[in-house]
């Protein structure tokens, strides 16, 4: 049934028709939104990708594929223009791009499983011991080394890794062989127990 729904609004779309163009707005706009949001980290740059996925749809709608899921589609589209947004930002390296293949393996199968499991990510980082979390967060997501931190806090290097450690630990044990993957893109790093 949806297969055969997806098929007619491509359709529709290919030739051109804006109601089959605003029924996908309405349907996929805020969930693509809040998909963007967990690469991105950003409200601002997640409105930016679906706006430019968007755009890009209706301007090559002729060339749409009507045997391929729409939703897959869109999906799969803001997923590669993070990647264009984190290339041009970022010098990626060898294991960032091994890592963005990863992820594109998750976007490939089921997008919303994504949205679960970095929200799983924040829950478990939630959970975390107060100070655990603290430093973790100081490090991961403020990008600060272990000497800044131990500086800040007035601790040891040594308690920092530590807590860095713990909270990797805890995030593994219930995230599994997924954990580095998803860090990576929470927090665009690789090696949660990096010293710095």
């Amino acid at each position: 049934m949806e297969n055969t729904k997806g098929f007619i609004l491509a359709e529709r779309l290919k030739l051109g028709q804006i109601d089959a163009y605003e029924y996908l707005m309405d349907t996929y706009y805020q969930k693509l939104c809040a998909y963007a949001y967990t690469l991105t980290n950003d409200h601002s740059d997640a409105e930016d990708l679906v706006q430019n996925v968007f755009a890009k749809l209706w301007f090559k709608r002729r060339k749409i594929n009507p045997e391929l899921s729409i939703k897959s589609f869109l999906y799969k589209s803001i997923y590669n223009e993070f990647v264009d947004l984190y290339r041009k930002n970022k010098n990626v390296t060898k294991l960032e791009l091994k890592y963005l293949e990863t992820l594109e393996a998750y976007v490939e199968t089921e997008p919303e499983n994504l949205e679960k499991l970095i929200s799983k990510v924040y829950e478990v980082i939630d959970k975390l011991p107060p100070k655990c979390r603290e430093i973790f967060l100081m490090n991961k997501k403020e990008g600060l080394t272990n000497i800044e931190i131990s500086e800040h806090l007035n601790i040891s290097i040594k308690t920092v890794e530590w807590h860095i450690s713990k909270a990797f630990k805890q995030l593994k044990e219930i995230l599994s062989s997924n954990t580095q993957t998803l860090l990576f893109l929470v927090f665009g790093s690789t090696d949660p127990t990096a010293k710095g």
